[in-house]
């Protein structure tokens, strides 16, 4: 297996402790898949879903962290790099790093939270904060029910700083019969907005398209 190479496609992901680990972790896969290079940060809450919500043991430190989740993704050496929450030398933790998009996935309410009032207590919020400072892409995948009045207002400052939220709702429109399917509705909304090649899910309108090419 060769190792990655510095020409790839870069996407920070970050995990939070908000439920829904198996859409951040389907996307992780499904990025390695698509030949990008992942720097991943994963807090210590989101540790605690993970292990919660699914059979994925992460280690606690971080070169065994990467190790772990390099195979579970099927990651060449090197395509996936996990970052300690507190390596403020990591690309993902200044604007003169690599000009990469974040994806929060899960995004929890306090990063929610953070991110909109400018807080930079750890490496996730900083790389947040970076984002949206350098106008690059950010996805924020919360998963929470009910919303409050502060979540939405978050929300709502966030869209305005230029960031997506995209709250992890699939839709049934495709029939899904499977969890598995619901988790790549939403994922795959992820890819497409990360502008990344996916098959998961036919986008809307396709099999009219090619019923009209086809009359």
């Amino acid at each position: 297996m060769t190792a990655a190479s510095d020409n790839q496609r870069v996407i920070n992901l970050a995990f939070t402790g908000a439920s829904g680990a198996q859409y951040g972790l389907r996307l992780l896969q499904c990025l390695v898949a698509a030949d990008c290079r992942v720097h991943v940060m994963i807090s210590k809450a989101a540790q605690i879903v993970i292990a919660t919500e699914t059979d994925l043991k992460l280690p606690g430190n971080t070169p065994a962290m990467q190790e772990v989740l390099t195979g579970y993704a099927g990651a060449r050496p090197g395509q996936v790099l996990v970052f300690g929450r507190e390596d403020w030398f990591s690309p993902p933790a200044s604007g003169s790093g690599e000009k990469a998009p974040l994806v929060i996935c899960p995004c929890s309410t306090g990063t929610l939270s953070a991110l909109a009032t400018g807080a930079s207590n750890n490496l996730i919020e900083r790389a947040g904060d970076v984002a949206l400072k350098e106008r690059r892409q950010l996805i924020l995948v919360p998963r929470e029910a009910p919303y409050s009045e502060v979540h939405l207002e978050n929300m709502l400052r966030l869209t305005r700083m230029g960031a997506v939220i995209m709250p992890a709702s699939p839709g049934f429109y495709h029939q899904p019969q499977s969890v598995s399917d619901l988790v790549d509705f939403i994922v795959a909304r992820m890819l497409d907005h990360l502008g990344l090649p996916q098959e998961l899910m036919p986008r809307w309108g396709e099999e009219r398209l090619s019923a009209k090419r086809s009359d």
